[in-house]
């Protein structure tokens, strides 16, 4: 008999769901992210954004995707956005996207999965190839360094950094 732990942090804001059949849940996707015609849209549409040096353009493109991004926002190329979920991204005022980082707003296991925002608020810098997994808040002021792995929130102007994400100092 398991007992089940309470939640808090980004495993609190994810909404889960189980497998509806006995494939993994990643083969009905189709049915909970509206359809494949949605998500190739999105694919399309991300993809352009990844390979575009073009700042305004590259944020028109995410507002079209339903993602909020606040003025003067600067993603890095080849950065990839949830294909399935864009809309549940915000991207505050002033803040940077490090090359080649990656933001989920989902997670498919074998038999259940989740769905949660990702909310980077104003003048925050994510390094380069960072992950940012679902559910996930990082403060205003914040700085993540490369290569993390951000599976827990980031308290506003903290810099933080690691596999997985911890604080190396305190704003």
């Amino acid at each position: 008999m398991s007992v089940e732990q309470p939640r808090h942090g980004r495993h609190a804001r994810l909404q889960s769901y189980p497998s509806p059949g006995k494939q993994n849940a990643l083969w009905y996707y189709p049915q909970v992210t509206g359809g494949y015609a949605r998500v190739a849209r999105n694919a399309a549409l991300i993809q352009l954004a990844r390979y575009t040096p073009v700042l305004p353009l590259k944020n028109m493109l995410y507002r079209r995707l339903g993602m909020q991004v606040g003025a003067y926002v600067s993603v890095g190329l080849m950065v990839m956005i949830d294909i399935f979920f864009p809309q549940d991204v915000t991207l505050g005022e002033n803040c940077v996207i490090g090359y080649q980082s990656t933001i989920l707003c989902h997670e498919f296991t074998r038999h259940e999965w989740r769905r949660g925002p990702v909310v980077i608020e104003r003048d925050v810098t994510i390094g380069a190839n960072c992950t940012i997994l679902p559910g996930v808040i990082i403060g205003a002021g914040a700085t993540v360094s490369a290569m993390s792995l951000v599976n827990r929130d980031v308290p506003p102007g903290a810099f933080a950094g690691g596999v997985p994400v911890r604080v190396l100092r305190a704003s």
